[in-house]
């Protein structure tokens, strides 16, 4: 019988000038991309202004490059997603245009400076960001925060005159079933560092039982860090199927015409759920809710509380959550940054030589003693046998 020759096929040419390549993964909403972005895709995004949180959720998942179709900075406030990534040794391209935005999943993509190529198509050409860039970005938009501060005094007064009746007397707070009265409570949103300050909270959430609400993704989060939530609360857009169906009682959060595009999701999913309509974010209304209800204590984590990250968000302001915050007042505890606050200098061979030494001073103390001096000789004698005994069972 002849054998046929195998067919040797050819290699995949390398590009050698090309700064990173891999298969295209295409989303306008970061957030939604980076649940199905694996490590070595191009992630293709429309993200004006990408903030912390997406940007330390594109780094975990470890593309290739990241190619924006929008700008990753637009000057008006000074945000730090740009340099997340860079930080991670991942290349940034800005400004590509909407051209990338109708490329299929799976394109195998080449990023050779600002050019982006498929096989030997240049798609489109932008920004390729570096830390000069970056930095020239930032110093441009810190010049832009003084508009900030006047958009946040008139969405302060827009948002006084719109929620009056719900900040002052509570009219309009939906009734829920889970009972609050009395209680304290924990509000988790996925902000920044809510992983680690979760974590330094385990202790009180055991000693103290507090109601668990989660504010959209936050309900997620709660579920990874081993608990179950009472509540979610949020406008359902970034929260999963598996914890909306988890038992937890759900307020889906609604615009003040009473539009909730929410909840159509929670009742094809059976959850029980009721509708908050207000003004401001979901963690405002969490915060809210659990005031009108009689929380004795109310513990924040991961929410956003300075003038940066509420830009981040992508709002002209944080009208909603300094009047909420001077509504709530002494009760409210903001636990952002505590993991940082008692994180541990101590590292692990400062312990086992802590221990060694501590078990050295036993030894010591027991051998200069009669009673531990008797202890010692029961406690070789007994060893002694062992070893004998091992080295019969070998021996025969």
């Amino acid at each position: 019988m002849r054998l046929r020759p195998l067919r040797r096929t050819a290699a995949p040419a390398v590009d050698a000038d090309a700064t990173a390549t891999g298969p295209a993964r295409v989303d306008h909403r970061t957030k939604a991309l980076t649940k199905r972005l694996k490590q070595g895709d191009v992630a293709v995004i429309d993200h004006v202004d990408i903030d912390r949180v997406s940007a330390e959720a594109l780094v975990a998942c470890g593309p290739a490059a990241v190619l924006n179709a929008a700008a990753s900075t637009s000057g008006r406030y000074p945000n730090v997603g740009p340099q997340i990534l860079l930080d991670a040794g991942i290349p940034l391209v800005d400004g590509l245009g909407d051209a990338l935005m109708g490329l299929k999943d799976g394109t195998r993509l080449v990023v050779r400076g600002n050019a982006v190529l498929s096989g030997t198509t240049v798609l489109a050409e932008g920004v390729e960001q570096t830390a000069e860039t970056v930095e020239a970005d930032q110093a441009k938009a810190r010049e832009g925060l003084s508009d900030q501060l006047e958009a946040f005094a008139s969405n302060t007064m827009d948002y006084m005159l719109k929620e009056r009746d719900l900040l002052l007397d509570g009219i309009g707070v939906p009734r829920v079933d889970t009972k609050i009265d009395g209680r304290a409570v924990l509000i988790v949103v996925r902000g920044y560092h809510y992983k680690e300050d979760l974590a330094m909270l385990r202790s009180f959430i055991r000693e103290s039982r507090p109601v668990l609400i989660g504010v959209d993704g936050g309900a997620d989060a709660i579920i990874e860090a081993g608990w179950k939530p009472d509540l979610i609360v949020g406008d359902m857009d970034s929260v999963s199927d598996s914890a909306l169906t988890s038992g937890a009682e759900v307020v889906v959060h609604a615009y003040r015409d009473g539009r909730a595009p929410g909840a159509a999701r929670v009742a094809e999913l059976g959850a029980k759920h009721v509708v908050f309509p207000a003004t401001g974010t979901s963690e405002d209304v969490a915060m809210l809710l659990a005031d009108d209800m009689g929380a004795s204590l109310i513990v924040a984590v991961g929410t956003h509380a300075t003038l940066v990250e509420f830009l981040d968000k992508g709002r002209s302001g944080m009208a909603s959550t300094f009047l909420t915050r001077l509504r709530v007042g002494s009760k409210l505890v903001d636990a952002k940054g505590v993991s940082r606050l008692y994180r541990s200098s101590i590292s692990t061979w400062q312990l086992v030589l802590l221990v060694l030494a501590g078990l050295a001073a036993l030894v010591v103390a027991l051998a200069v003693t009669p009673a531990g001096q008797a202890a010692l000789e029961l406690l070789l004698a007994r060893w002694d046998d062992i070893a004998t005994t091992i080295r019969r069972f070998f021996g025969g």
